[in-house]
């Protein structure tokens, strides 16, 4: 997505920051962000790109097989990298005494919508989730 969104009121362009972040998107430039290509990530796309046009923004979206190949790091590791960073929090949250296991729950379902390539220790931190709650993996 490649979007302008008037400079005010600023609160519109951090709403736009902040779901857009929400979502797992990642910045490349400014007003220049990207996703993994699915039929979920489109559709929040193209509400966010109309909630950027009812503010007087223009947004437009594309689809790309593969883009920055070269850079460095990939960006698939961009992507990767702060999922596996929350599953090891939760993991270790789970370590402790008495685990909120309504929080981690919680957040263990934020990080798995941000998943988008299906990271092993997201299984992992299911399956301890389960036994916590005195489940089965």
């Amino acid at each position: 997505m490649v979007y302008r969104i008037p400079r005010e009121p600023t609160a519109a362009r951090v709403a736009a920051w902040r779901k857009l972040t929400r979502l797992g998107a990642l910045p490349l430039q400014d007003a220049v962000w990207v996703v993994p290509s699915s039929s979920r990530n489109r559709e929040h796309f193209q509400w966010i790109a109309s909630e950027i046009a009812e503010i007087g923004g223009e947004a437009s979206m594309f689809d790309a097989d593969q883009l920055l190949s070269n850079a460095d790091p990939p960006l698939r590791e961009r992507f990767e990298a702060p999922v596996r960073e929350a599953y090891e929090e939760i993991l270790a949250a789970l370590k402790r005494r008495k685990p909120d296991l309504a929080a981690l729950s919680k957040r263990y379902q934020q990080v798995k919508q941000r998943d988008f390539f299906r990271c092993p220790l997201g299984e992992k931190v299911r399956a301890r989730l389960l036994v916590a709650e005195g489940g089965r993996p």
